[in-house]
């Protein structure tokens, strides 16, 4: 479905923030690694967390839900044998569940996103593998991916963090499992260090030893380690917050958004950063963000690496801002649901936008009049690009026309719902 989002010069309201899906994905797996009961409460709910329930699941976790809770019946280090998975169009998952497959016979995963996680590669996690004596069949690194484990050995592992921190927190679900004591050397650059803080965070919590390295570039894992069954609450998110946020910074507004924790871990919580930078009115205390915009920002220059699934959303604020706006260290978006610097910025031009594409930045020479609108513009089938591509809609002066947006449901499936009770003028077609 398409969604057509008209110029909307005013927004106001308040709702609680979706639960985050990061956190929401890694309390699954750890819940699913233990043998005991565990309860995640608030969890999210979006194509990704279905996807690992829905895998998990088929690989022997037993899940009982209802509106506030999971309650999980774990695996351990025993996933029933499967000879198939479908993890949709979530890479995070796939990349976690590659890691657990080491510990079956045999898992197919097939591909059935092509044009989308089906292009992505996974060849860093691959060859880590290969490390730990698991023989893998792909595409070219890419799906679809055939895992045969059984019995992975610990011991020096190395794996690159140039493209992605799932190759590595995926390890790191692992190795704990593993007989053999780990060491995890992560080579080159490590992108979204943050995530892995995440990932830590998680385990810690579930009972796990990890020894990481001040800078994350190497891990000593004790092997032997079992999860432990416990109770998890998933903190608000972040990530899709900061589309509405950016809404918010670009329209004359009056919105608060609750359950966004101040010493959350989420790299994207820098979106109130960045925002306060562009001169927004906002405040945030004891949880709630409470934005009150008049439409006027100014540009920022901001390293991306840190908050990489609120970029597309500062972007977009920085389309209307006084000046020119820089985004760097930020290559590692051309590796997810699509190229987010040139797929992102063609819609961006499109619709009216001055950006500039570099290999590892983005440059946006702000536009506080406006852009045109009017336009039928391509999202790509991400979720990412749907958010960010709405906020420039509300301030086109003609109605954009947003195709496939029902991929927001990825991660955000109540979106639309919750900008049209902040007044936004948007409608599927």
């Amino acid at each position: 479905m398409d969604v057509i989002v008209r110029p909307t010069p005013t927004l106001q309201g308040e709702f609680g923030a979706l639960s985050s899906k990061n956190y929401t994905t890694r309390y699954l797996l750890a819940a699913a690694l233990s043998e005991g009961v565990s309860t995640i409460y608030h969890p999210a709910h979006s194509e990704d967390s279905d996807a690992i329930r829905r895998c998990i699941a088929d690989l022997g976790a037993v899940l009982t839900e209802d509106e506030e809770k999971i309650v999980i019946q774990g695996f351990g280090r025993h996933p029933r044998d499967v000879k198939e998975l479908n993890v949709g169009n979530a890479g995070a998952v796939l990349r976690f569940l590659m890691a657990v497959a080491a510990l079956s016979p045999e898992v197919t995963f097939v591909n059935t996103y092509p044009d989308s996680l089906g292009k992505r590669p996974h060849d860093d996690l691959i060859t880590a593998l290969g490390q730990l004596g698991v023989e893998v069949e792909h595409n070219n690194g890419k799906l679809p991916i055939t895992i045969r484990g059984g019995k992975p050995a610990g011991g020096r592992i190395t794996v690159s963090g140039a493209v992605s921190s799932q190759y590595l927190s995926a390890l790191l679900f692992l190795t704990p499992l593993l007989e053999e004591d780990s060491e995890i050397i992560v080579l080159d650059d490590l992108k979204s260090k943050v995530v892995v803080g995440q990932t830590l965070e998680v385990l810690e919590q579930a009972g796990i030893v990890v020894h990481a390295a001040d800078d994350y570039m190497s891990f000593k894992v004790p092997g032997g380690q079992a999860y432990a069954a416990k109770s998890y609450t998933v903190q608000g998110d972040y990530p899709g917050s900061a589309a509405v946020l950016a809404a918010a910074a670009v329209t004359k507004s009056d919105v608060k958004i609750h359950r966004l924790a101040e010493q959350s871990k989420q790299g994207e919580r820098a979106i109130i950063d960045v925002l306060r930078m562009m001169q927004v009115p906002l405040t945030h205390e004891n949880g709630t963000v409470h934005v009150q915009g008049n439409g006027i920002l100014k540009a920022v220059e901001f390293d991306g690496d840190a908050a990489t699934d609120a970029v597309l959303a500062m972007v977009a604020a920085a389309v209307f801002a006084e000046g020119t706006s820089r985004f760097y260290n930020v290559e590692n978006l051309r590796y997810k649901e699509c190229d987010r610097i040139t797929d992102y910025l063609a819609e961006l031009a499109r619709a009216g936008a001055s950006v500039e594409e570099r290999r590892d930045e983005i440059i946006v020479h702000g536009k506080p009049e406006g852009v045109e609108g009017g336009v039928t513009i391509n999202a790509h089938y991400d979720h990412r690009v749907i958010m960010a591509l709405t906020v420039v809609g509300l301030r086109a002066r003609q109605p954009l026309r947003i195709k496939d947006a029902h991929h927001v449901a990825k991660s955000y499936p109540q979106y639309f719902d919750h900008l049209r009770l902040l007044g936004a003028d948007v409608e599927w077609v």
